[in-house]
């Protein structure tokens, strides 16, 4: 395998790190900490160049927050000044990551979204119904992903493919920023960092190319830490089940989600919101849920000046395109049930 080295150089130069700005400021632009660092621009951005180029670059802390919704996760932010600096590194070495990629690896890369993913795995439901008259589905994925990514088995992996030693000593900064590099149990990576998103896609790459160079397993899409596999033999899904499990505990000291099952999958594939068939797909009921109680606390912030018509119709929007590539009418039309708009000065009583 290549080794790619001086990318160092590559990284640290004013071009790469004004770029890398704006990738972190995109969407975010009247975000205080943009607006806070966009004041003394120029100073700042020439600030990151300079700690790069002496080598005296350290990470902020995270500030953390909790998200319940799909489940609970603690997602960790990093201070806006780090997050140039992980755009800076991801602008040099994501070409080399992705190329790294199999084709049916989704999240993170360009043309690879969640929507992609699904309409793989339509192709593939479709491709199995031709060649068996039932097929199964293992439907899988790993409990704690993130915060269970051990950084020495990260930074090993890292390795295999950069060999530029300032490179590699700065994503070890950023990786063990969660962790002690003395122990070698050392784990976590923090959701929410663009670093460790596409970390962790290499992380699980590992078990791509198991899958489909020493199991030759032909239909299996992997989004992230969700994968299906299908096959039309029951029998050899739960070999793979047993033979997935291992190479994940002793090769990536991962678990295997107890709940991941294998199925008919003409029950409908779960996989990245949607109850998906050959011919057509479905809205997961959770997604509707979990909608109808968001468009609530919409009305209720938009009545109580807490967001403005713009936050509003971006948030109606995303919703309509998530259900735009599924069968769905009536459930979307109920959710928008759930939105009034109103301002405070219309409230009668």
């Amino acid at each position: 395998m290549k080794r790619h080295g001086n990318l160092y150089n590559k990284i640290i130069t004013f071009e790469n790190i004004c770029e890398a700005y704006r990738k972190a400021a995109l969407g975010r632009r009247y975000t205080y900490e943009v607006l806070s660092f966009r004041n003394n621009l120029e100073e700042n951005l020439i600030s990151i160049q300079e700690d790069l180029v002496t080598r005296t670059y350290q990470p902020g802390p995270y500030w953390t927050f909790t998200l319940y919704e799909p489940k609970k996760r603690l997602i960790y932010v990093s201070p806006f000044r780090d997050r140039v600096v992980h755009h800076a590194i991801m602008n040099i070495i994501e070409p080399i990551w992705n190329h790294l990629f199999i084709y049916d690896s989704y999240a993170c890369r360009k043309m690879k979204g969640s929507h992609d993913a699904m309409y793989r795995v339509v192709k593939f439901f479709r491709e199995a119904k031709q060649q068996w008259d039932r097929v199964y589905c293992l439907k899988a994925d790993v409990t704690k992903f993130f915060p269970s990514i051990n950084h020495h088995i990260l930074m090993e992996i890292i390795e295999r493919k950069i060999k530029c030693r300032d490179t590699l000593d700065l994503i070890r900064q950023i990786v063990f920023n969660a962790g002690d590099e003395s122990d070698p149990d050392s784990r976590n990576m923090p959701i929410g960092s663009l670093l460790s998103q596409w970390s962790a896609n290499l992380y699980l790459n590992e078990l791509d190319y198991h899958i489909k160079h020493q199991m030759r397993v032909k239909f299996y899409v992997r989004y992230m830490d969700d994968f299906v596999l299908l096959d039309g033999d029951k029998s050899l899904l739960h070999a793979y089940k047993t033979e997935i499990t291992d190479y994940l505990n002793n090769r990536l000291r991962l678990q295997m989600n107890p709940k991941s099952d294998i199925y008919p999958a003409d029950r409908g594939i779960d996989f990245v919101g949607y109850r998906i068939w050959p011919s057509y797909r479905l809205v997961r009921k959770k997604a509707l849920v979990r909608a109808t109680k968001r468009f609530k606390r919409l009305s209720h912030d938009y009545e109580h000046g807490l967001v403005d018509l713009a936050h509003v119709n971006s948030s109606v929007m995303s919703w309509f395109g998530h259900c735009g590539h599924a069968h769905v009418l009536n459930g979307k039309i109920k959710c928008l049930e759930a939105l009034v708009l109103r301002r405070p000065t219309e409230q009668t009583g």
